[in-house]
């Protein structure tokens, strides 16, 4: 094969592989990750959430298994960490802007004093969206074996992680907004279906 013919060859397949990645990350099968997000950890393949209680603080207890069937961005934090609080405005946002049927936000805390930290913490920043969840014994930091806060992890509709986020972001950017609405679009085929259209 002459020298041509090789550069072409070449050539080619460098532009359809580039093409077949558009293709692949237009349908919704790659996660944006650039920008801001690109220190977004992908789970490959994603891993159940572990089965570990937190407090809803009206002496209840929830677990990721209640928040099947939406795609759930948990935000683990504690009013003393400083990245945590810087962020949580943005999650508030999100919560905001993103929450629903498909998609939800968790905010679960690790401070050790629980509710009596979180309420006044809440209240003074006018955070009216976000849930109050607690975890005084840091069992979910455990269970997710984080290395520090805040880390941010989010699960599809089947409670599987998808990737976390160790450290702070601006989770109500656009980079953060497009890999949120990416999970969510990607997710849509596990949906029930509304009772209506559910078939016999």
């Amino acid at each position: 094969m002459g020298l041509k013919i090789k550069l072409f060859v070449f050539t080619l397949l460098l532009v359809t592989g580039g093409a077949v990645a558009t293709a692949l990350a237009d349908k919704g099968d790659a996660p944006p990750l650039s920008g801001a997000m690109h220190e977004f950890i992908l789970q490959t393949p994603p891993a159940p959430a572990p089965d570990v209680a937190f407090s809803n603080g009206d002496n209840a207890t929830l677990g990721f298994k209640d928040f099947k069937g939406k795609v759930t961005l948990v935000n683990l934090w504690a009013t003393w960490c400083a990245p945590c609080v810087k962020e949580m405005p943005s999650l508030e946002a999100l919560k905001q802007a993103r929450g629903g049927a498909d998609f939800d936000v968790v905010t679960i805390s690790e401070d050790k004093t629980a509710r009596k930290v979180v309420d006044p913490f809440f209240e003074k920043n006018n955070l009216m969206a976000l849930p109050r969840y607690t975890d005084a014994e840091s069992a979910v930091g455990r269970a997710f074996r984080v290395r520090g806060l805040p880390t941010t992890i989010l699960l599809d509709r089947d409670g599987k992680e998808i990737g976390r986020f160790e450290g702070g972001a601006n989770w109500a950017g656009s980079d953060a907004l497009a890999l949120i609405d990416w999970a969510i679009k990607s997710d849509a085929a596990k949906a029930p279906l509304p009772p209506a259209q559910k078939t016999p």
